[in-house]
């Protein structure tokens, strides 16, 4: 029996191990067409097919599986406007692209010198109307070449995009915020911590920080997410400092949206359904039935919120070992500027204003320094463990090996098990002499495995 079972999960692993990888996906979008990019790890069984009402591109890959997460197309692509993926058949990977409007796709497949394969699908070509029966086409879409990549889009390709991340410096101009016992205003405290916290990020090979205010202007909250959204934020940080009548009152916050807040968000944009396309990717809303609408609005901001709460994670717990912070964990909340769906978003509120002692750090450059330092360490940790594809971190993952902050609670044998490796092979590629872990070391994870 034991030999058996030994027998099945040889069998299971050989099986998960033959998976072919998708190690990237990434977009070109011209002023009428978009061409997608899909690049595996091995040459790899596929099928495209279209699917109507609404309609959508199905892409089957035999026994494949995801490297990172997709990312989602631009909000001014002419025909993609989201990217679900999905398992069939416990092992095959299916990704669906939902289209803008009805087209009709072509693609040629690549192979490299290393064995990877490219399948590139072009969306160009409008489609004539589907009939109104039957509703599926469940044949293949044939497929067609078309024109070689331009070598400048390769390029971009393989060097990669920088993360973008909004940093927000709270209130500004005639809006001054909370007021200390010494006057120190928070517009201004709000605004040296981003710009050194912009230093910081812009330290970072592969990242690079917006400020959504870089002098003492008034922007209106909505607005601010309209900056980010502009700049291609991958993440919207806001910079505050709290006030409270009780100046014993201390410590730092972390906020992310609150499902109350989401809820009523996508309420307010469902009453106003004519400019709600930046909710959803840029897909209107008018003319959709109301559970139609309801489910766009709601799957546009649960993976935003998820994300969201995760980098919250990761500054907070840097921030709870850099002082005291107020309350055991992130906390969420209706903030105006935190409700954009498409952009994962936290609120941090450095410090309580209205405390002598915390106004004075407030007020003194080396501590927001410090500060700021803090803050993008717990940044850069959330995307060393999930680098968007496409971007330089996720490449320099796959060419020099993932990399893995260490956490309050991670084990070598969790990280292992995480990464699929052994627990060996990252003790001799980190030159680890056990398995006693550093929190907030930075391990290598070697990526011939991963």
């Amino acid at each position: 029996m034991r030999q058996l079972f030994a027998l099945l999960l040889l069998i299971l692993h050989t099986a998960v191990a033959a998976q072919v990888t998708v190690k990237g996906l990434d977009y070109q979008i011209g002023a009428e067409q978009t061409r997608v990019l899909v690049e595996t790890t091995a040459a790899v069984q596929h099928r495209m097919f279209m699917l109507d009402n609404p309609d959508r591109l199905v892409l089957d890959l035999k026994n494949a599986r995801l490297a990172w997460d997709i990312p989602h197309p631009a909000s001014n692509d002419p025909h993609v406007r989201k990217v679900r993926t999905g398992i069939r058949n416990g092992q095959d990977l299916r990704i669906v692209f939902d289209l803008k409007q009805r087209t009709r796709p072509s693609s040629r497949v690549e192979s490299a010198a290393d064995g990877a394969q490219r399948i590139f699908i072009e969306l160009g070509e409008k489609a004539a109307a589907a009939p109104a029966a039957p509703a599926v086409r469940q044949q293949p879409v044939a497929l067609q070449a078309h024109a070689p990549v331009p070598l400048q889009a390769q390029r971009r390709l393989q060097q990669g995009r920088d993360i973008i991340i909004a940093i927000d410096a709270g209130h500004g101009g005639k809006d001054p915020g909370a007021i200390g016992p010494r006057g120190t205003k928070e517009k201004d405290v709000t605004l040296a911590v981003a710009r050194k916290l912009a230093v910081e990020i812009d330290r970072e090979e592969g990242m690079r920080a917006v400020l959504v205010r870089d002098k003492d202007e008034f922007i209106r909250l909505r607005d601010r997410i309209l900056i980010a959204r502009k700049q291609g934020a991958d993440l919207f940080v806001s910079i505050h400092a709290d006030a409270f009548k009780d100046r014993r009152v201390r410590g730092s916050s972390v906020f992310t949206l609150s499902r109350g807040g989401a809820s009523s968000e996508a309420a307010r944009w469902l009453a106003d359904r004519e400019n709600a396309a930046d909710l959803v990717g840029g897909v209107t809303l008018d003319d959709k039935d109301d559970m139609l609408a309801s489910v766009l609005l709601d799957l546009s901001q649960s993976a935003t919120l998820q994300a969201g709460n995760e980098v919250a994670n990761k500054v907070f717990g840097k921030l709870s070992r850099f002082g005291k912070v107020h309350g055991k964990a992130v906390q969420r909340a209706g903030f105006a500027v935190l409700k954009a769906p498409d952009i994962p978003s936290l609120l941090i509120e450095t410090a309580f204003i209205s405390n002598p002692e915390e106004e004075r750090k407030l007020r003194n450059s080396a501590h927001q320094a410090k500060l700021a330092r803090t803050i993008g360490q717990g940044i850069r940790s959330y995307f060393y463990n999930s680098p968007p594809i496409g971007t330089k971190l996720a490449l320099r993952a796959k060419r020099e090996g993932g990399r893995h902050e260490v956490s309050q609670g991670d084990t070598l044998s969790a990280i292992a098990e995480q990464y699929n490796v052994s627990m060996d092979l990252i003790r001799s590629y980190n030159a680890l002499p056990g398995d006693q872990l550093r929190v907030g070391q930075t391990l290598i994870i070697p990526r011939e495995l991963m």
